[in-house]
Protein backbone atom coordinates (compact mmCIF):
# COMPACT_ATOMS: atom_id res chain seq x y z
CA UNK A 1 0.00 0.00 0.00
CA UNK A 2 1.55 3.64 -0.59
CA UNK A 3 0.11 7.08 -1.03
CA UNK A 4 -1.40 8.44 -3.82
CA UNK A 5 -2.76 11.27 -5.42
CA UNK A 6 -5.03 11.70 -8.29
CA UNK A 7 -6.42 15.62 -9.60
CA UNK A 8 -9.50 14.97 -11.79
CA UNK A 9 -11.01 17.44 -13.77
CA UNK A 10 -15.07 16.93 -14.08
CA UNK A 11 -17.95 19.01 -14.82
CA UNK A 12 -19.54 21.34 -12.33
CA UNK A 13 -22.62 19.75 -12.64
CA UNK A 14 -24.59 17.96 -9.19
CA UNK A 15 -23.81 14.17 -8.32
CA UNK A 16 -20.28 13.92 -9.87
CA UNK A 17 -18.58 14.24 -6.64
CA UNK A 18 -21.57 10.66 -5.92
CA UNK A 19 -20.39 9.18 -8.82
CA UNK A 20 -16.46 9.48 -7.94
CA UNK A 21 -16.65 8.40 -4.36
CA UNK A 22 -19.33 5.75 -4.98
CA UNK A 23 -16.44 4.12 -7.11
CA UNK A 24 -13.62 4.51 -4.57
CA UNK A 25 -16.16 2.60 -1.62
CA UNK A 26 -17.04 -0.06 -4.49
CA UNK A 27 -13.47 -0.59 -4.44
CA UNK A 28 -12.51 -0.88 -0.88
CA UNK A 29 -10.54 2.11 -1.26
CA UNK A 30 -10.52 4.69 1.78
CA UNK A 31 -10.09 8.08 0.67
CA UNK A 32 -7.69 10.20 2.94
CA UNK A 33 -8.42 13.12 1.59
CA UNK A 34 -11.33 14.87 -0.70
CA UNK A 35 -11.02 18.49 -1.99
CA UNK A 36 -13.29 20.03 -4.77
CA UNK A 37 -13.71 23.63 -6.15
CA UNK A 38 -14.17 25.28 -9.08
CA UNK A 39 -11.07 26.49 -11.55
CA UNK A 40 -10.91 29.20 -13.82
CA UNK A 41 -13.45 28.20 -15.59
CA UNK A 42 -17.20 27.85 -13.80
CA UNK A 43 -18.14 24.67 -15.53
CA UNK A 44 -14.95 22.78 -14.44
CA UNK A 45 -13.95 21.66 -10.92
CA UNK A 46 -11.14 20.17 -9.56
CA UNK A 47 -10.69 17.04 -7.37
CA UNK A 48 -7.43 16.67 -5.16
CA UNK A 49 -7.65 12.90 -4.01
CA UNK A 50 -5.08 11.66 -1.53
CA UNK A 51 -5.26 7.75 -0.81
CA UNK A 52 -2.90 4.51 -0.07
CA UNK A 53 -3.61 1.72 -2.60
CA UNK A 54 -1.84 -1.26 -4.43
CA UNK A 55 -0.91 -0.92 -7.72
CA UNK A 56 -3.06 -3.22 -9.62
CA UNK A 57 -6.66 -2.03 -7.97
CA UNK A 58 -4.95 1.85 -8.57
CA UNK A 59 -4.38 1.22 -12.08
CA UNK A 60 -7.73 -0.11 -12.51
CA UNK A 61 -10.00 2.66 -10.66
CA UNK A 62 -7.72 5.36 -12.82
CA UNK A 63 -9.29 3.43 -15.70
CA UNK A 64 -12.64 3.68 -14.32
CA UNK A 65 -12.71 7.20 -13.89
CA UNK A 66 -11.52 7.77 -17.15
CA UNK A 67 -14.20 6.06 -18.98
CA UNK A 68 -17.11 7.90 -16.61
CA UNK A 69 -19.60 10.33 -17.63
CA UNK A 70 -19.05 13.85 -16.41
CA UNK A 71 -14.78 13.72 -15.73
CA UNK A 72 -12.51 15.42 -18.23
CA UNK A 73 -9.71 14.61 -16.99
CA UNK A 74 -7.68 12.21 -14.84
CA UNK A 75 -4.40 13.19 -13.51
CA UNK A 76 -2.02 10.69 -11.24
CA UNK A 77 -0.13 12.86 -9.53
CA UNK A 78 1.86 10.36 -6.99
CA UNK A 79 5.02 10.31 -9.07
CA UNK A 80 5.26 13.62 -10.14
CA UNK A 81 6.41 17.13 -8.15
CA UNK A 82 3.06 18.18 -6.50
CA UNK A 83 3.08 21.06 -3.98
CA UNK A 84 -0.07 20.18 -1.48
CA UNK A 85 -1.60 21.98 1.49
CA UNK A 86 -4.63 22.25 3.79
CA UNK A 87 -6.20 24.06 6.00
CA UNK A 88 -6.47 23.40 9.90
CA UNK A 89 -8.95 24.92 11.90
CA UNK A 90 -8.37 24.38 15.87
CA UNK A 91 -10.48 25.56 18.60
CA UNK A 92 -8.69 25.12 22.15
CA UNK A 93 -10.38 26.06 25.51
CA UNK A 94 -8.15 27.20 28.08
CA UNK A 95 -9.56 28.98 31.58
CA UNK A 96 -6.05 29.00 32.83
CA UNK A 97 -3.82 32.22 31.84
CA UNK A 98 -0.55 29.68 31.72
CA UNK A 99 -2.27 27.41 29.28
CA UNK A 100 -3.79 30.03 27.16
CA UNK A 101 0.15 32.10 27.11
CA UNK A 102 1.10 28.53 26.10
CA UNK A 103 -1.56 27.82 23.57
CA UNK A 104 -0.50 31.71 21.78
CA UNK A 105 3.34 30.33 22.72
CA UNK A 106 2.84 27.50 20.19
CA UNK A 107 0.88 28.59 18.30
CA UNK A 108 3.72 31.14 17.29
CA UNK A 109 6.01 28.02 16.72
CA UNK A 110 4.20 26.01 14.31
CA UNK A 111 3.63 29.48 12.49
CA UNK A 112 -0.39 29.12 13.29
CA UNK A 113 -2.69 31.91 12.95
CA UNK A 114 -4.87 33.36 16.08
CA UNK A 115 -8.06 34.23 14.11
CA UNK A 116 -10.27 34.86 17.09
CA UNK A 117 -9.62 35.37 20.54
CA UNK A 118 -12.84 35.46 23.43
CA UNK A 119 -10.72 35.33 26.62
CA UNK A 120 -11.32 31.53 26.94
CA UNK A 121 -11.50 30.38 23.17
CA UNK A 122 -8.81 30.53 21.01
CA UNK A 123 -9.00 29.93 17.72
CA UNK A 124 -5.97 29.16 15.63
CA UNK A 125 -5.37 28.40 11.49
CA UNK A 126 -2.36 26.70 9.79
CA UNK A 127 -2.03 25.85 6.68
CA UNK A 128 0.87 23.23 6.02
CA UNK A 129 1.23 19.78 4.81
CA UNK A 130 -0.79 17.07 5.97
CA UNK A 131 2.20 15.53 8.15
CA UNK A 132 3.00 18.95 9.68
CA UNK A 133 -0.59 19.64 10.61
CA UNK A 134 -0.95 16.40 12.10
CA UNK A 135 2.26 16.97 14.11
CA UNK A 136 0.58 20.03 15.51
CA UNK A 137 -2.19 18.29 16.39
CA UNK A 138 -0.46 15.39 18.62
CA UNK A 139 1.28 18.35 20.40
CA UNK A 140 -1.88 20.30 20.92
CA UNK A 141 -3.38 17.03 22.28
CA UNK A 142 -1.94 18.28 25.79
CA UNK A 143 -4.73 20.50 25.88
CA UNK A 144 -7.78 18.78 27.88
CA UNK A 145 -10.51 20.71 25.07
CA UNK A 146 -9.71 21.33 21.33
CA UNK A 147 -11.73 20.69 18.48
CA UNK A 148 -10.03 19.92 15.04
CA UNK A 149 -11.47 20.66 11.55
CA UNK A 150 -9.26 19.37 8.59
CA UNK A 151 -9.67 20.79 4.93
CA UNK A 152 -8.33 17.95 3.32
CA UNK A 153 -5.38 18.20 1.06
CA UNK A 154 -5.37 20.49 -2.43
CA UNK A 155 -2.56 20.16 -4.57
CA UNK A 156 -1.28 21.22 -7.88
CA UNK A 157 1.81 20.27 -10.02
CA UNK A 158 4.72 21.57 -9.77
CA UNK A 159 8.59 21.32 -10.05
CA UNK A 160 10.87 23.66 -8.22
CA UNK A 161 13.57 25.71 -9.13
CA UNK A 162 15.50 23.85 -6.07
CA UNK A 163 16.42 20.85 -4.81
CA UNK A 164 16.01 20.16 -1.14
CA UNK A 165 19.73 19.51 0.36
CA UNK A 166 19.90 23.09 -1.49
CA UNK A 167 17.85 24.60 1.17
Amino acid sequence: MKKRWLSLYVENDSGILAKVSGLFAGKGYNLESLTVGTTEDQTISRMTISLLGDDATFEQIKKQLNRMVGIIKVIDMTSIGIHSREVLLMKVVCHKKEEIEEVFRMASVYGMTIAEYNGTEILLEAIHRDKQNQRIIEQFKRFKNIEIVRSGSAAIEWQPNWKKDEE
